[in-house]
């Protein structure tokens, strides 16, 4: 599900935001790379996909072993990201520690 088509799910109000208070700083973002854009540089593998929806950025999940998703929150403040997983539909909010279903 795309940037523009989450922002109209939750301006409808059909997805819980279980606490979020950043929702409306995401943006239409595309992710930066066909893969974990850390890992492909530096030649590692990851487990899942996440992407930054402030900035577009393609990192690997916590249980990757570089947790990339996780360092760019810690690096540039950008709070959410979203599932790049097939047949997944979350997102993830770090200051806030929400899951909010899509």
């Amino acid at each position: 599900m795309g940037s523009q088509a989450i922002r109209q799910k939750l301006a409808s109000e059909q997805a819980e935001n279980n606490g979020c208070t950043h929702l409306g700083e995401i943006q239409d973002v595309s992710p930066s790379a066909d893969g974990c854009e850390d890992c492909l540089k530096i030649g590692d593998r990851w487990v899942h996909l996440r992407i930054c929806l402030i900035c577009g950025h393609a990192g690997c999940c916590d249980n990757s072993k570089n947790k990339h998703a996780t360092r760019h929150y810690h690096q540039t403040g950008h709070p959410l990201i979203q599932s790049l997983e097939p047949g997944e539909a979350w997102l993830w909010c770090y200051p806030d520690q929400a899951l909010i279903a899509l």
